[in-house]
């Protein structure tokens, strides 16, 4: 929102840029004051109750890092999870098996595990818990060949969406009302693809299946390979997670068109320094399952015991990857671990990068139609 603003003339003049909300709501807030285009540029500046030579969008102090700019290249890679639009789509164990065993219709196509931001953080395998109906994209024609599950939504949705000022979920009350058809495309032909938790007090991510449905309280990242999740999973991205994202309650809340637009990936990077990062990355998830599965604990747990001094094992791999990913930039390992270091060079390659400077950060997604036949998109239908 402060980047819309300052793009059109805003100069940010004083902010709080986190808060308690003095009322009943347990929310944090931050409290902007800007001029519109003022005809005089302003002399003082206030954040935090302290002078300061200007505020940036991010409510930091200018002067220390640059602004920074989604990049290009990272489009079409990061989504949050589509919006249902109606609690009626979501459905129990026992609805979804009895759907499922319907031989009326393959009905595994629109019935599916559905994954939330709680799942990735508690289940000790981050395997969604519940289900949902999801007819994708399909036309009203096309879902009536899933009867029993069109009825479920015609009870339980239509009347909440035939109430909705919204003309788009009124009339395709059975489709969700944020489909997501652009992340649908982009993870529809891969093999497996990564979702992350949204909010809370570290990043999460995990591997997900195809015929899983990501809500809208993950973020989805159209990978399937152990170095994006190297990337991902590394120092450097979750402290430009912090850096970039708003809070809630104190907590990340990790944004698409905040965090992931503008992070700069490691580029050009060798075969031999991504091999590394890839190889770690792969070690690393291995391990990290097999404490989940063998002490049944979520990862939230398991991070939480780690920083409290336990799975050691596991912090050196984490240290190791950080070094690898650091050593992909072309920085010495020992930035690897130092937050504000890391902000300041990420920052700094940014701005690089959107001044010209060469940037391949990803190969570039296969095609639906080019896929190939053990990576059939679940959307195909």
């Amino acid at each position: 929102i402060l980047d819309y603003v300052v793009e059109r003339e805003g100069v940010l003049v004083s902010a709080l840029s986190s808060e308690k909300w003095p009322g009943d709501a347990k929310v944090h807030v931050s409290i902007v004051n800007w001029i519109q285009a003022p005809s005089t540029v302003p002399t003082r500046f206030v954040l935090d109750d302290l002078d300061v030579v200007g505020i940036t969008t991010s409510l930091t102090a200018e002067g220390g890092l640059p602004e920074v700019v989604a990049l290009p290249a990272n489009a079409g890679r990061c989504f949050q999870g589509p919006i249902p639009v109606g609690a009626g789509f979501i459905i129990d164990e026992a609805a979804a098996r009895g759907l499922l065993n319907d031989g009326r219709a393959p009905y595994d196509r629109v019935v599916r595990p559905y994954l939330v931001g709680e799942d990735i953080a508690v289940d000790p395998a981050q395997r969604p818990r519940r289900w949902i109906i999801d007819f994708v994209s399909m036309s009203l024609e096309e879902a009536q060949r899933f009867p029993a599950a069109l009825a479920v939504v015609e009870e339980r949705v239509r009347p909440d969406r035939m109430q909705n000022r919204d003309r788009g979920f009124r009339d395709k009350w059975w489709q969700f009302g944020r489909p997501r058809g652009e992340m649908r495309q982009a993870i529809g032909g891969l093999p497996r693809y990564l979702a992350g938790t949204a909010t809370g007090k570290r990043l999460l991510l995990s591997w997900c299946e195809p015929s899983w449905c990501p809500s809208n309280l993950t973020n989805v990242f159209a990978f399937d390979d152990d170095y994006a999740f190297g990337v991902l999973t590394s120092a450097a991205h979750v402290a430009w997670a912090w850096h970039r994202s708003s809070t809630l309650k104190g907590d990340l809340r990790y944004t698409p068109t905040t965090v992931f637009a503008s992070f700069p990936w490691p580029s050009p990077v060798s075969d031999e320094k991504r091999a590394d990062v890839s190889g770690v990355a792969a070690e690393l998830f291995t391990a990290r399952q097999a404490l989940c599965t063998s002490d049944q604990v979520g990862l939230t747990r398991l991070y939480n015991t780690m920083d409290d001094g336990g799975y050691r094992e596991l912090a050196a791999l984490h240290a190791r990857l950080d070094r690898a990913v650091a050593v992909a930039y072309g920085w010495p390992a020992s930035v690897s671990q130092d937050r504000d270091e890391l902000v300041s060079r990420l920052a700094h390659r940014n701005v690089e990068i959107a001044g010209g400077a060469e940037y391949v950060p990803f190969a570039p997604l296969v095609p639906i139609g080019e896929s190939t036949p053990a990576q059939t998109s679940f959307y195909d239908a």
